[in-house]
C-alpha cells in the first residue's frame, strides 16, 4: 500500500464507546515494551505517529489509525506492565476483550513477541485468548536486529514451542531499524483491505 494519508482518528478509553467503522481493521497486541509503537511508526513511514515512550505501558487507550480511508491499524494497550495496579490491568483486559468481541470490522490480530526471549506467561495467555475469541493471530517477532542472523531460526523455534502455536500460524520476523518484515506485514493487511466485506 502506498501511504498517502494517516490520521489518528479515534482514541478509546476504558469507558469510551467503540467507533462503528465501515472499513476493515487490523489490530496489534503485545507486551508493553515489545516495540509496538516502533512497528506502527515503521508501517506508516512516520517517525512519531504512535508515541514511543521510555516508560512501558504508556498506551492506555485503543488507538485507531485511519490509513488512506481504506483500512484502520488499531493499537491495543500493552499488557503485562508491572507498575500499574491489578485493577488497571483488569480494566485494560476488559477493554481489549470488548474490542475483540464487538468490532464488526476486525479482520486480523497481529501479536508482537520479542524474538530475543522465550514467550512469557502473559504472551501465552494473550495468544490463547485471541485464539479463543475466534481469531488466528499472526505473530510478529520484533527486535530482529538485536540478535545475530545465525540465531534467528533457533529463536523462532523457541517462540513456536513457547506459545504452542497452532500448526500453520504465520511468524514474521520484524526489525524497526532495518524495516525487515514490513512488506510482508503490509501484504497481509492489503489482502484484508481489498477483500469484499461479507
Amino acid at each position: 500500500m502506498i501511504i498517502k494519508q494517516v490520521e489518528l482518528e479515534t482514541v478509546c478509553g476504558i469507558t469510551s464507546r467503540l467507533p462503528e467503522n465501515t472499513r476493515p481493521e487490523v489490530a496489534f497486541a503485545g507486551k508493553s515494551n515489545v516495540g509496538k509503537s516502533s512497528l506502527i511508526n515503521g508501517l506508516l513511514n512516520r517517525k512519531s505517529m504512535a508515541r514511543i515512550s521510555s516508560q512501558p505501558g504508556k498506551t492506555q487507550t485503543i488507538n485507531f489509525y485511519n490509513v488512506n480511508n481504506e483500512v484502520y491499524l488499531v493499537d491495543l494497550p500493552g499488557y503485562g506492565y508491572a507498575k500499574v495496579s491489578e485493577e488497571t490491568k483488569a480494566k485494560w483486559g476488559r477493554m481489549i476483550e470488548r474490542y475483540l468481541h464487538n468490532s464488526g470490522q476486525l479482520k486480523a490480530v497481529f501479536l508482537l513477541i520479542d524474538i530475543r526471549h522465550e514467550p512469557s506467561v502473559n504472551d501465552r495467555d494473550m495468544y490463547n485468548w485471541v485464539v479463543y475469541q475466534g481469531y488466528e493471530p499472526i505473530i510478529i517477532a520484533t527486535k530482529l536486529d538485536k540478535i545475530k542472523r545465525s540465531q534467528v531460526q533457533k529463536q523462532l523455534k523457541l517462540l513456536r514451542e513457547g506459545l504452542q502455536l497452532v500448526p500453520g500460524t504465520r511468524i514474521i520476523p520484524f526489525s524497526a531499524e532495518t524495516k525487515q518484515g514490513r512488506d510482508e506485514i503490509w501484504e497481509i493487511i492489503d489482502a484484508f483491505a481489498e477483500a469484499p466485506s461479507v
